[in-house]
């Protein structure tokens, strides 16, 4: 089981956190792997819990310390990435890693990881749900959304480099699909 990673990525929207809470709450030897950002917190997020919040000017001394396995630049002046200290952290407990992140960043990962990797495009049915599910959330402004389907659409385009597409268009459905992958692919190294 040693030394595992599950990579997860989508486009904004697609329900990337609802698949992963859902695999966390299926197996206890799976743990989250805390990103890193420049961004500042929303809501109630929380430093070292959601994610590690740094500013701009500390995450590129990061990138400059060579502290990361893969960091993306995703909007001018906002990093998100994958702390070395968070993979070491998870495997000297001896469990696998669940990532959450960026399609860009999801497979940088699975560069980095190789075979040792699942790595899960989840997708919306259509750039319309997308934009629905967006607008329901309320969390973001019109403008933002817009930003972040246009996003989505170019982020669709990489599903191709996964090693497993997921369409939620059914929760249920997507769950009883995604948990056969996982679980295969455990069971199998």
């Amino acid at each position: 089981m040693a030394n595992k990673t599950l990579i997860f990525s989508a486009p904004s929207g697609s329900g990337k956190s609802t698949v992963v809470n859902h695999i966390l709450s299926l197996h206890p030897e799976v743990e989250f792997s805390i990103s890193a950002t420049s961004r500042a917190p929303r809501g109630e997020e929380k430093n070292g819990v959601e994610y590690h919040f740094f500013s701009t000017e500390e995450f590129r001394e990061l990138i400059e310390k060579d502290s990361f396995v893969e960091y993306e630049e995703v909007y001018p002046g906002r990093f998100y990435g994958t702390l070395k200290s968070e993979v070491e952290r998870i495997w000297s407990k001896d469990h696998v890693i669940i990532f959450d992140v960026d399609v860009k960043g999801g497979v940088n990962l699975k560069k980095y990881f190789g075979e040792t990797a699942l790595s899960v495009f989840i997708q919306a049915p259509s750039v319309e749900v997308l934009r629905e599910r967006l607008i329901g959330r309320g969390t973001d402004s019109m403008e933002e959304i817009e930003k972040r389907v246009a996003k989505a659409s170019e982020e669709m385009t990489y599903a191709d480099k996964f090693d497993y597409v997921l369409i939620n268009d059914d929760l249920a459905t997507a769950f009883a699909e995604i948990e056969k992958v996982v679980d295969d692919f455990l069971a199998d190294h």
